[in-house]
């Protein structure tokens, strides 16, 4: 399955290329993010948490309660003079949406429902121009992990690598190695989706190879 992308303008106006002074704030205190990005060639100016309510409304969709999360951080960050990107994250197994695991009763109940089967991970990413507009895509990926066993799980959840990932597992980390297939974007899995992220920013200007 290969990863779907969306793109919502939500307004009509964009800066041209090269009429801002292409000043870059990171939405998201994730060092993961952070990384990333750099990996773009890109560095931001400042790094701000965006701190919004992330609970998903009732019966909303997955793709949409990704979209919105990553639009409304990017919204929650003042900014006058500067570009804005936020992402989220959002791991589904059906219509489901999992929680970011806080507690190991958490994670252990994710990775038991991931068990052996493919879920869905939704990675979406905003930018907000200097002038309002906001754009932004999503990133679709499909992750199956092997059938895991209790000593796995429990191995698993003995490294902490789960505390505050949604769905209880770091893709990057030691989880990698009970991952059987992955179909879409791995950096997508990790945080923020690189292709998308870096058509975002090409178009609003910023110079990427």
């Amino acid at each position: 399955m290969a990863p779907d992308s969306t793109d919502a303008t939500q307004a009509e106006r964009a800066d041209p290329p090269g009429s801002a002074a292409l000043r870059l704030i990171l939405a998201s205190a994730s060092p993961r993010r952070r990384e990333l990005l750099a990996r773009l060639g890109i560095a931001a100016m400042d790094i701000r948490a965006a701190d919004v309510d992330e609970t998903p409304h009732a019966a909303e969709p997955v793709r949409g309660y990704a979209t919105r999360m990553a639009r409304e951080k990017a919204l929650a960050v003042a900014a006058d003079d500067a570009h804005v990107l936020a992402g989220d994250t959002v791991v589904a197994c059906g219509r489901r949406i999992l929680p970011k695991a806080e507690d190991e009763a958490t994670a252990r109940a994710c990775l038991a429902l991931l068990s052996g089967r493919r879920h869905r991970v939704l990675s979406a990413v905003a930018l907000r121009y200097p002038c309002g507009t906001l754009r932004e895509k999503l990133s679709e990926t499909v992750v199956r992990f092997k059938p895991l066993s209790t000593a796995e799980i429990d191995a698993y959840v003995a490294g902490g690598e789960w505390h505050g990932k949604a769905g209880g597992y770091a893709i990057q980390g030691s989880a990698e190695g009970l991952i059987a297939w992955i179909g879409g974007s791995h950096s997508g899995v990790v945080g923020l989706p690189l292709f998308e992220t870096r058509a975002l920013l090409r178009a609003a200007g910023f110079a990427i190879g």
